[in-house]
């Protein structure tokens, strides 16, 4: 008989309930009366939210679950965020989809009403933006029960999206969640009379109820996926893509690898491959004790304590001493799979089984026995050059991801390494006891299996339509259609010196007179406020042309003056957003098309005259925000050496070893092309041919240099930067140093850090596997620099850059220019999290540690293995 207190509490939860799905009944009306343009609106508001307090949500998740990696979770928020929403942003979801007249067909979108959201304690803040992304996108309101492990960081989430409806005039009550999290809460919502749909992540148990609660529920299943690794498949980039797998976020997502079956011809040399990553082979006799700390005995699953947990974690609960605390992965060999061998599991961590297989029939059946032990209906992969076979595993396998020379956790989840459908909730279809065997979206419910091959993103050249140079090559402004009214943007520097003045006479010899304003406000390291200040003046002038006028920060700041003036509506918040794939960010920068954007140099170093980049401070929080959008692409460009004849010394060394860098940055870069990478060579001979005859001041030399700019400009145009920039950025506005001096500071440290094995592999489909400490080496040969080895040639390379830096009087650490330790000491935790957060770092070709941008800014300090 049940006691009183339990009827008083379970009337408690009953209303709680009640009370959340009438006011979510409420909301969902009025959404309901929103047409495609208001939803979308909305939708992009959430996003654009997520997004800006992605970092934020990823700490709080891993310091209230204990579980995962801080930069992975963050990259999951932005997933969700960014990936989720470019997915479905031109999906039509409201009113008539589609109307036939032949056919007489029609098709019309209702919304399916209120939701009941359950998420899971591993993947917590980015499920919850997920969800209501996917929801909100058909007009549904949602109501979420989260896990009680993750409530605190799942409310936070929850909140920041209310507050984004409620600023875009939307229902905040859309989103709504249980406060008071438990087991009898959430089944009384999702038994709720007035909810219509449940989207279930979690434990089986909370899966197999939301199946059983009459109501029409898409959830998934767990997840033991195999991998095969064929005897034709490359080795390297197989054994990057399971440890980079492994190691996301500790190996929490459910399509993640939990076993991989290798053919007895690759086995040996797949092995040590996953040595030389860092990983760990256990020993044999103690594998079964890593087996009694993984599994549970009584469940026969992985241990609560276990998942998610770093592989030296892992290590100390089974006892295994000789273990690095920087081991990747604890990899153990089986012979079979079941109960007797409760390893062949899944186990939501960084520990991978192996097998040998003897032929592909073998393999097959070993993948089959995995997944019939645990992982039925959700993810195999394999690793082959053999089409043929591609199509062989896929028709055998009880899958339904069958993921191809591809990382599963993130391959999974989809449109990251392949063209499947991005989502945070698999289906494992009628295999798994699901009602979808697809990833989770906006789209049906019928079984889908999908075959999705590994591919390469379509990469470009993109540059100003015109770039003139030579000396005197201003005199383009004479004959230049179309100006009328010119709006040029410079420092004060620029018209004390005359620079402005030369400027002015050429467009004062057109034969039609031109109307010139001059902004010369633009001060060092350009803020929000003077970009805005700059529109004022702009929208008063109307001009036709804006001509930048100077360094990086002119240029710079003309670009937002630029923007901001052609679209007032435009969202700063938005387009400083980090993105990983600039085809796909949140937010849509629009693209200025009506005044003509002229670039003219006046320093060796900034290349912005032909690149998308324009680094702009936020006068609120004083951080820098290097903006990078296509749309801020200058039209022209005018590289005339006349511009850099006089630059003093000291400018003239830190611009041209800023040019050094965005070179190396650029050939390194995880999108670097054979494009990218000839001007990068070329810009590289050049300055180290000719920047100490420039810093002399050699006017031959400094017109290489000022080429040599402009060519590092096109090639990180196009393959983007890396740390070296991420931390430059910040010790800038920190501590007021010269862009210039903030680089060449940092790069020697970058470069060693790069050319090590990486702790986190970087992610992008073109990038196989790591290839940084070949990719220095090749620049040292270009350059002709000594060395036997890549590693010898590595070292030439960053001697050869500190010696150039010596030669012009350019000590390489923080401390010998004035940075004080205790305001270094107090900044470093928050810079290095900053340059984490950077746009520059998404293309560096080692993925970094936050602890290990830390440990650079330490050495930079007083320039460790540097400066003596």
């Amino acid at each position: 008989m049940m006691k009183a207190a339990d009827t008083k509490e379970t009337k408690k939860t009953t209303n709680e309930v009640d009370e959340l799905v009438k006011r979510s009944k409420k909301a969902l009306a009025e959404l309901k009366s929103y047409d495609q343009a208001q939803i979308d609106e909305l939708c992009e508001k959430v996003a654009v939210a997520a997004l800006d307090n992605h970092m934020k949500l990823a700490k709080m998740a891993v310091e209230e679950t204990g579980r995962g990696v801080v930069e992975d979770k963050a990259i999951k928020n932005i997933y969700a965020s960014e990936y989720i929403w470019n997915s479905m942003r031109h999906d039509k979801t409201v009113g008539i989809l589609e109307e036939d007249a032949e056919k007489k067909m029609m098709k019309i979108a209702e919304p399916v009403g209120i939701v009941a959201g359950v998420t899971p304690v591993t993947n917590p803040t980015s499920t919850v933006v997920f969800k209501t992304l996917i929801s909100l996108k058909g007009r549904n309101t949602i109501v979420f029960g989260f896990h009680p492990q993750a409530q605190k960081c799942c409310a936070e989430t929850a909140r920041i999206i209310q507050t984004a409806i409620a600023a875009a005039g939307g229902p905040a009550d859309a989103v709504l969640y249980i406060e008071h999290p438990s087991i009898d809460a959430t089944s009384a919502l999702m038994h709720h009379p007035d909810v219509a749909t449940i989207l279930a992540t979690g434990g089986p148990s909370m899966v197999t109820a939301a199946y059983s609660s009459g109501k029409p529920a898409l959830g998934v299943g767990p997840g033991n996926g195999p991998t095969y690794v064929e005897k034709s498949a490359n080795i390297k980039q197989a054994a990057n893509d399971i440890v980079l797998s492994k190691t996301f976020d500790n190996g929490m997502i459910c399509a993640s690898e939990n076993s991989a079956v290798i053919d007895k011809e690759i086995y040996a040399d797949l092995m040590a491959e996953f040595k030389r990553l860092g990983c760990y082979i256990v020993k044999p006799k103690d594998v079964q004790a890593l087996s009694d700390a993984v599994i549970d005995p009584n469940r026969h699953t992985v241990r609560g304590p276990v998942a998610g947990k770093s592989a030296y974690e892992i290590a100390q609960m089974a006892g295994l001493k000789d273990v690095d605390p920087e081991c990747r992965v604890l990899i153990a060999e089986l012979k079979g799979v079941g109960l007797k061998f409760p390893l062949s599991g899944e186990k939501l961590s960084p520990v991978l089984t192996v097998y040998k297989s003897s032929s592909n029939e073998e393999a097959f059946k070993i993948c089959d026995d995995l997944l019939h032990y645990g992982g039925l209906g959700h993810t195999a992969g394999i690793h082959t050059t053999d089409d043929d076979l591609v199509k062989k595993f896929g028709l055998a396998m009880p899958a339904c991801r069958i993921l191809v020379n591809t990382p599963s956790s993130v391959g999974g989840l989809g449109n990251i390494y392949n063209n499947m459908t991005p989502s945070l909730t698999l289906g494992t279809g009628s295999y798994g006891g699901n009602s979808i065997s697809h990833n989770v979206s906006d789209m049906d419910l019928i079984n889908i299996k999908t075959v999705a091959k590994r591919r390469n993103n379509i990469q470009w050249v993109k540059m100003p339509p015109k770039v003139y140079f030579e000396p005197n090559s201003l005199r383009y402004l004479e004959t230049m259609a179309g100006i009328k009214k010119v709006f040029l943007v410079c420092d004060p520097g620029m018209v004390k010196f005359g620079y402005a003045d030369r400027v002015t006479a050429v467009l004062n010899q057109r034969v039609e007179p031109v109307d010139i304003d001059i902004f010369s406000e633009v001060e060092p390291n350009p803020s929000s406020d003077t970009v805005f200040k700059g529109v004022e003046r702009m929208k008063a002038f109307e001009p036709d042309t804006i001509i930048a006028l100077g360094g990086g920060s002119a240029m710079d700041a003309a670009k937002g003056m630029w923007l901001f003036y052609e679209h007032p509506e435009a969202s700063f918040l938005g387009a400083k957003q980090k993105f990983l794939d600039i085809r796909k960010r949140a937010y849509k920068v629009p693209v200025p098309n009506k005044v003509t954007y002229i670039g003219i140099p006046t320093t060796s170093g900034t290349g912005s005259e032909v690149t998308p980049y324009a680094v702009i401070t936020d006068s609120q929080t004083h951080v820098k925000y290097p903006i990078t959008d296509y749309a801020m692409q200058p039209d022209i460009a005018i590289v005339d050496p006349q511009f850099v004849e006089t630059v003093p010394p000291r400018t003239t060394a830190w611009t041209g070893l800023d040019v050094i860098t965005h070179a190396t940055e650029a050939y390194v870069s995880v999108m670097a092309t054979d494009y990218s990478r000839a001007w990068s060579i070329q810009a590289l001979k050049l300055a180290f041919k000719y920047l100490k005859a420039s810093y002399d001041g050699d006017q031959e030399a400094r017109e290489h240099m000022h080429n040599a700019s402009t060519m590092a400009g096109m090639a990180f145009a196009n393959a983007y930067l890396g740390i070296n920039h991420s931390i430059a950025h910040k010790l800038g506005g920190e501590f007021n140093l010269p862009h210039g001096l903030a680089i060449a500071i940092t790069y020697p440290q970058v470069v060693r850090y790069n050319a090590e094995i990486p702790t986190k592999l970087a992610m992008w489909p073109k990038y196989n596997y790591n290839t940084a400490l070949g990719d220095y080496a090749d620049i040292a040969r270009a350059i002709g620099l000594p060395g036997k080895t890549d590693e010898e040639l590595k070292e030439s390379l960053v001697k050869a850059f500190i010696d150039l830096a010596h030669s012009m009087d350019v000590t390489l650490s923080l401390k010998a220019n004035r940075v004080e330790k205790k305001h270094f000491d107090a900044s470093v935790d928050h810079l290095a999290e900053l340059a984490y957060e950077d746009q520059c770092t998404t293309a560096n070709p080692r993925e970094p540690l936050i602890k290990e941008l830390k440990a650079l800014l330490e050495r930079e300090w007083d320039g460790q293995g540097v400066e003596k």
